[in-house]
């Protein structure tokens, strides 16, 4: 079980996939008016009301998500982008296709982006800040914010991993200038493959949609005027399937519920845990805002956690394939001018992109462990752990394992 939102599949989303299938007519995409409201315009409002946010745009991915909002705040070619190190792939990936450079920055013991490293390497050219709330749990948005709003820059959130996670109240996604989130797979909740956007702004939500839909303006009505009101975009098709927005609207209505069981999880195995002189718990900027998928251990010495996770049957969080930037071929082939993407000229990028450019978050990726507790994904280094199904048995089990792989240093 991937991800804690597969733990609740129900009658829920069977219902609203067949009933999508049964009104195939009521789509967004249908150029005429529909007799009801489709199920991804459906899926949309009601992550306005969840979220607490003015606009949304649902698409087909995460990954459409973060460059449908590259392409609606008007990042592209000549600008930079700080992002960490520590990320997935399609971070960096969306910043390259959106023409932008990306910046990379270290991370702290949060495993999110270190704000006072973040404002070092802000130049001229930096137009954006991309937080990426990893692992299920917020950036220092406070931090970042201020350092946006000094420098004047934008704050693009990445929550993929965080659907749901809040930082004093807040939403993630609905801090900055625009938030995106994933709903495939390995996500908080999900719909298989999909993604939205949020923002507050109505010209960021013009410039998103038309991007993710061909260059049309929000909504149906204007499918058949020659534009609307807005900037006028050469569009793409990011749009979310109408079967998968059933599965996700079903999905977010039991969000706080998912939740809830999981951070009770990892509530219960973090205790059963407890504490030990040889590792710390990962610095959590809000501990009841976070989503709870994840249980994270960084020890004192890079050798007990090799230990440790080899004892487990797991690995140290440095070998989390391509979400460590020294893992990712195509980022050290762009920094030495190769052609990595078709729709980019080759040139040579005076940034540092190979293994041993950001030492602060080599160091800390290497001396630490990620249990599972809501997502389970061996790629991201949380091969080991219990799920949101595992039973309180289950549960004292893996503890005791991790205590006694400790104890054997």
């Amino acid at each position: 079980m991937p991800g804690p939102g597969y733990a609740f599949f129900g009658t829920e989303e069977w219902e609203n996939v067949k009933g999508a299938m049964s009104d195939w007519e009521a789509t967004r995409t249908a150029y005429d008016k529909v007799p009801e409201i489709p199920v991804v315009r459906r899926f949309e409002r009601s992550a306005l009301d969840h979220f607490g946010a003015n606009h949304c745009v649902a698409v087909s991915s995460g990954t459409a998500a973060l460059v449908t909002a590259l392409a609606a705040l008007d990042i592209g070619p000549g600008d930079e982008v700080i992002v960490p190190g520590y990320t997935f792939l399609a971070s960096i990936g969306a910043i390259i296709y959106s023409g932008a450079t990306p910046i990379i920055a270290e991370i702290d013991e949060s495993f999110t982006l270190d704000p006072a490293d973040v404002e070092s390497r802000i130049t001229e050219r930096t137009k954006a800040i991309m937080p990426v709330h990893m692992l299920g749990a917020p950036s220092d948005m406070d931090a970042l914010t201020a350092i946006a709003q000094r420098h004047g820059l934008l704050i693009l959130e990445d929550v993929a991993q965080a659907c749901g996670a809040s930082l004093h109240g807040r939403h993630l996604g609905t801090i900055g200038d625009a938030g995106t989130f994933s709903l495939n797979t390995f996500k908080v909740i999900t719909c298989r493959e999909g993604g939205f956007l949020l923002t507050n702004s109505p010209r960021t939500y013009q410039r998103a949609y038309s991007f993710h839909d061909q260059g049309w303006f929000p909504l149906e009505g204007q499918r058949n005027t020659d534009r609307g009101s807005g900037d006028l975009i050469f569009g793409l098709n990011f749009r979310l399937a109408d079967l998968a927005a059933g599965v996700a609207l079903a999905q977010l209505s039991k969000l706080d519920r998912v939740l809830a069981t999981t951070r009770a999880a990892k509530r219960t195995l973090a205790e059963q845990i407890s504490t030990h002189p040889r590792f710390t718990r990962r610095v959590l900027h809000d501990p009841d805002g976070e989503c709870g998928t994840i249980l994270a251990y960084i020890f004192n010495e890079r050798a007990d956690a090799q230990a440790v996770a080899k004892a487990l049957g797991t690995k140290t969080m440095d070998d989390s394939g391509k979400h460590h930037y020294a893992n990712m071929a195509q980022l050290q082939a762009l920094g030495r001018g190769e052609r990595v993407c078709p729709f980019r000229k080759p040139e040579p990028v005076s940034n540092r992109y190979d293994p041993g450019a950001l030492p602060q978050t080599d160091d800390i990726l290497q001396r630490s462990i990620a249990l599972s507790v809501g997502v389970t994904d061996s790629y991201l280094g949380a091969g080991f752990g219990i799920s949101v199904s595992s039973t309180p048995k289950q549960i004292t089990h893996i503890a005791a394992q991790f205590r006694r792989a400790v104890a054997s240093l």
